[in-house]
């Protein structure tokens, strides 16, 4: 009888920590999950524009946010009715009361006199003009812009096809769109699983810094945690069952040998 109890007792305890893990990793799964489905949106990118960094027809992760949280480096999904009145997606490289220009003597944009590098360039340049260093121009063509005040000034990472911008100088804000315009900030790309796109070294040195990261990471880590709880739960309880009727059947085995 003691055995036996000690087998119940057992087993209990192990269906009652299955459990357990079970709806923690079902609370951890779902949050996450609904976590990340008011946080972020969806969106397929339709052309190289933002290439090498996002390629036409790639599925991004874009955390919805107020334009006002817009940094420089962010890569961001913007509709204004000068562009065309659909999404676009481009890379904030000026804000409100920032001079932007392109190129210096090395081909570099520059912010404000400070020249930017950008590693997220395509490899072979934007054109094929070189700088005196070798390397391809930021932009194949010069521009100079002051951007107005509640407004950002957006490029194409891959510079010799993007319709930025550079394309509106001549308009009012000489080529910016308001914050406002702004929906929402591409934090990742998850189709093909290119991970989280960082934010560029090079602004952080600006006035205002880069945007810290977005809840992505904690949101996937939910996912898989609950995953892991779930899976892990459902199995260690028959697991502890069967273990425990191992237990009880051993006393009366060993009582008939005797």
């Amino acid at each position: 009888m003691s055995g036996s109890g000690r087998t119940d007792g057992r087993g209990r305890l192990g269906n009652a920590l299955s459990n357990l893990a079970v709806a923690v990793g079902c609370v951890l799964f779902l949050g996450g999950f609904a976590w990340g489905a008011v946080v972020y949106k969806p969106y397929t990118v339709p052309t190289e524009s933002m290439a090498p960094t996002v390629n036409a027809g790639d599925r991004v992760l874009a955390e919805r946010l107020d334009g006002d949280d817009v940094r420089r480096g962010d890569v961001v999904v913007f509709i204004d009715s000068t562009w065309g009145d659909v999404p676009m997606v481009k890379r904030v490289v000026g804000v409100g009361g920032d001079k932007v220009a392109c190129c210096d003597k090395d081909g570099r944009l520059t912010v404000n006199g400070k020249p930017i590098e950008e590693p997220y360039l395509r490899a072979e340049g934007a054109s094929s003009l070189t700088s005196a260093d070798g390397e391809a121009p930021a932009s194949p063509q010069n521009f100079t812009a002051d951007v107005p005040e509640g407004q950002l000034f957006l490029l194409g990472d891959e510079r010799s096809t993007s319709m930025d911008s550079r394309v509106h100088l001549e308009e009012p804000g000489q080529g910016s769109v308001p914050r406002s315009a702004v929906q929402a900030r591409v934090d990742a790309v998850v189709w093909p699983m290119n991970g989280m796109i960082g934010r560029p070294a090079a602004f952080a040195a600006l006035p205002g810094g880069v945007s810290s990261d977005g809840p992505l990471p904690l949101q996937v880590g939910a996912l898989a945690v609950g995953v892991v709880l779930i899976l892990g739960g459902a199995a260690y309880g028959p697991l502890v069952a069967r273990s425990a009727q191992r237990g009880s059947r051993r006393p009366e085995a060993s009582a008939g040998a005797y």
